[in-house]
């Protein structure tokens, strides 16, 4: 499971990160992006060492540039001065890297950090990644995407709030870690519908519709998997183990999801103008 997960991290970091970034078309960033590759190196190799001072300080070059793309958040709401549905999961994109590298110091240097145990915090790094930037990110591309009611701004919020509940129930019990991920659940799954009903639908050609097809299904099931976890560890119920699922849910989230639909976006923002019907413009 280990070489699995920090697999699927080093894919955060080179692919999922950058792409995102350039997805954003934030102000100020282009330089982070262009130094982005050296943090992402940083944080691979740390990955494949030992635990210990060399490892630790590889990972706080990575942690360090998530850092620097946290702090773009406050910035972004100076500038905005907007907390609509869509503008929360941006800032929720641009925050939850840092939580993924302050796992990551913690996991390489052996410190348990808030009591938590290494394999805990090894599994955080990716998730953060996936289930915190890349799907607050699509979150907020499918609100503005969205035809007008209530579906786009409802994923947009509830993805970032499940987020948040999931994190908060790490230190509260596995009750409001499962409350956390029927609120994530249920707004990746309106990510889904919106993706398939509204974007997939005025795509320009069949390349990104599947893509984005592709990822839309891929998070019915994964998100599936995810609930089952969250209840069987609530309740005891029989329920997939870590290995399992990070064979799965982490697998099918990283490729199946998160870089199916950031590829699609990036194909949708590369179309010339005159041929989609609805430009994505950068959130």
């Amino acid at each position: 499971m280990t070489a699995l997960v920090d697999l699927i991290v080093m894919l955060g970091m080179f692919v999922v990160v950058p792409t995102g970034l350039a997805l954003l078309g934030e102000p100020g960033t282009r330089w982070l992006r262009r130094r982005w590759p050296l943090a992402a190196a940083a944080g691979a190799v740390s990955l494949w060492l030992p635990r210990g001072a060399a490892a630790t300080v590889l990972a706080a070059g990575y942690a360090l540039a998530t850092v620097v793309l946290a702090l773009y958040a406050p910035r972004r709401l100076a500038r905005t001065r907007s907390l609509a549905p869509g503008e929360i999961a941006v800032l929720t994109a641009l925050v939850t890297p840092a939580v993924a590298g302050t796992a990551l110091v913690a996991e390489r240097s052996g410190h348990q950090l808030f009591g938590f145990d290494l394999e805990i915090l090894s599994l955080t790094v990716p998730h953060f990644h996936f289930a915190g930037f890349a799907a607050a990110l699509v979150a907020g591309l499918v609100c503005r995407a969205a035809r007008p009611g209530r579906a786009g701004p409802l994923a947009a919020l509830s993805v970032p709030v499940g987020t948040l509940l999931v994190l908060a129930g790490y230190f509260v019990d596995d009750w409001a870690e499962l409350a956390g991920a029927v609120v994530l659940t249920a707004g990746m799954w309106l990510v889904a519908l919106v993706t398939w009903r509204d974007v997939r639908t005025t795509a320009p050609d069949r390349t990104t519709r599947a893509l984005l097809g592709g990822s839309a299904a891929v998070l019915v099931a994964t998100m599936l998997l995810a609930l089952s976890w969250a209840l069987g560890e609530a309740t005891g119920v029989p329920h997939p183990t870590l290995a399992w699922m990070a064979a799965t849910h982490g697998l099918g989230n990283a490729l199946g999801f998160a870089l199916c639909a950031l590829l699609a976006w990036h194909r949708l923002r590369n179309e010339p103008a005159a041929s989609r019907p609805a430009a994505p413009a950068p959130v």
